[in-house]
């Protein structure tokens, strides 16, 4: 529930606060609060998208998906990201427009939306830090990014406001977009990984085999699968040859799964006399005995 709730409070901050700004923007004359409404606006949606889809991951498996809805809330961390993307490369083309053709602006009013744009921000980046789940880490980004934007927007209209130096609304402008494009698109390959089924991150097979091959009874192990589902939850199949079934061997190879924090485990039990009748095999049969093939 708390992922969920977390992202809930952060959609609704998001979505009042975006019509609030949007008329902040009509009444100062600052473009760049406008932009900030519309991106917010983008913001609200993507994050209402993660809501519903961070709901949709805590079901319970069934028939139709046999490992449950957890890569329902990596796709909402796909989506997120993606917009982030997309919306910090219309910053930076915003950006180098102005510094082409700066503005006038109310800076005064700029000021003070500035303030309270940062207060709204600062509590959604307190209610969503924190979180494991990808979905939530790419919420919290946007918060981030928004918290960031504000002082950028804060700072830059003070100094405006002194100096008159009116490209510095855009330099900082550039400065955010970049680390947010730079920061989205970690996220991307990271959520890509897992719909690759890569080994997670900190998992390291040879290692694991090597363990595995050091337990009483076992004789080989092949056909070694780790993935994750969601960035947490990792799942492993694998085959062990024994002399002879024994359980005991089955259960020493799942406790040495889970120290390594595996959690879904499926172990398939052969016994010299098999033949390992998996394809993966069979075709590696021409070149060497099934058995004796070390990963």
């Amino acid at each position: 529930m708390k992922t969920r709730f977390k992202i809930f409070i952060a959609f609704i901050l998001n979505l009042f606060f975006s019509i609030f700004e949007f008329f902040g923007g009509i009444l100062t004359g600052s473009v760049a609060i406008l932009s900030d409404a519309v991106h917010d606006f983008g913001d609200a949606l993507s994050i209402g998208a993660s809501f519903l889809l961070e709901k949709a991951s805590e079901k319970k498996a069934n028939n139709k998906y046999t490992y449950g809805y957890l890569r329902f809330s990596v796709c909402g961390g796909l989506i997120t990201s993606v917009i982030l993307l997309i919306s910090s490369v219309i910053v930076l083309y915003n950006a180098v427009l102005r510094i082409v053709n700066p503005i006038t602006i109310n800076y005064s009013g700029m000021i003070i939306f500035a303030v309270v744009g940062l207060s709204v921000n600062l509590v959604a980046v307190y209610f969503t830090h924190g979180g494991h789940s990808i979905n939530q880490k790419a919420v919290n980004l946007h918060m981030l990014e928004d918290v960031f934007g504000w002082i950028v927007v804060l700072v830059g209209a003070v100094v405006m406001r002194l100096t008159d130096f009116y490209v510095l609304d855009s330099i900082l402008s550039i400065i955010l977009a970049v680390f947010i494009a730079i920061n989205a698109i970690k996220n991307i390959l990271e959520i890509a990984d897992m719909f690759l089924i890569k080994t997670p991150k900190g998992i390291d097979i040879e290692e694991i085999t090597a363990h595995l091959k050091n337990i009483k009874g076992v004789i080989d192990v092949h056909h070694v699968h780790v993935w994750s589902l969601d960035g947490e939850i990792h799942c492993a199949t694998l085959h062990a040859v024994s002399e002879t079934f024994d359980h005991s061997i089955k259960e020493a190879v799942k406790e040495e799964l889970k120290e390594h924090g595996i959690d879904h485990i499926t172990v398939e039990m052969e016994t010299v006399a098999e033949k390992c009748e998996d394809i993966y095999c069979n075709i590696k049969k021409e070149r060497t005995n099934c058995h004796h093939h070390h990963h």
